[in-house]
């Protein structure tokens, strides 16, 4: 089953719903598990920032939601975010895929294990091939979209500053919040990952410092193309056949 986080606009996409509270060893998920179909195919979702958006990025509970979506039945994660663009070529309202990222978060629990069990996954190529190349051949036919781009993950809440962000674009094609340590916590229970990104600023490396504002703008702008991409991709969506079952072979010492 796949599970998908990201905006509430997915609720609109689901039938046959159902809620579903998972308790987890981490604390409470950021909303209730809602499970239920899309494009014929039983899915759960969960809003990363909660119901209301009331949970800002630093302050997402990463662990639980992950947790209750694999307890839920799910072996893959489609991510929805917003993203910021360090590039000219990648334009505010185009989709990247991305297939890399680069870590500037600070202070999150990034693992389920804290020890004594102690695992170091490998994340040398961390999202999903299987699962990218179906999202961006289904996504290239809704509109301009990237195949592969690395994503600068920062802490947040707040932007970056010019100096930042002049420096993240010599490393990275995206900038945004959410990625990490999402990615790697599914990846640590061996789940399939991969993301939709929609571009909506230009970070403040260009001349107009970004804004809260604009990017919920382009956010709604781009909602019906996501929605699109979103039932699509959950069509034609393939049985796991790519390695990610097995990243926790050979991971411990």
């Amino acid at each position: 089953m796949i599970g998908i986080i990201g905006g509430s606009g997915i609720y609109n996409l689901l039938s046959e719903k159902k809620s579903l509270k998972i308790n987890t060893p981490y604390g409470e998920t950021s909303a209730d598990i809602q499970t239920g179909i899309i494009s014929g195919k039983e899915v759960a979702f969960i809003p990363r920032h909660g119901n209301k958006h009331q949970i800002p990025p630093h302050m997402v509970n990463y662990r639980a939601n992950i947790y209750a979506l694999e307890k839920t039945g799910c072996n893959e994660i489609l991510g929805i975010n917003a993203v910021g663009s360090l590039k000219e070529s990648v334009e505010p309202g185009d989709i990247v895929i991305p297939d890399q990222f680069i870590d500037f978060t600070r202070k999150r629990p990034l693992t389920f294990f804290d020890g004594p069990d102690v695992v170091h996954i490998s994340t040398a190529d961390p999202f999903c091939p299987r699962m990218n190349d179906i999202l961006f051949s289904v996504s290239k036919k809704n509109g301009k979209t990237h195949n592969g781009g690395t994503y600068v993950v920062i802490e947040g809440p707040r932007f970056s500053t010019r100096a930042e962000s002049r420096m993240f674009r010599n490393f990275g094609d995206i900038i945004g919040m959410t990625l990490v340590p999402e990615i790697t916590l599914a990846d640590e229970l061996s789940m399939c990952y991969s993301m939709l990104a929609t571009v909506t600023d230009y970070d403040v490396w260009s001349e107009k410092p970004v804004e809260a504002s604009e990017v919920i703008k382009i956010i709604k702008e781009n909602e019906e193309k996501t929605m699109k991409n979103i039932e699509m991709f959950v069509k034609q969506n393939t049985p796991r056949n790519c390695q990610c079952s097995k990243r926790l072979e050979g991971a411990r010492l």
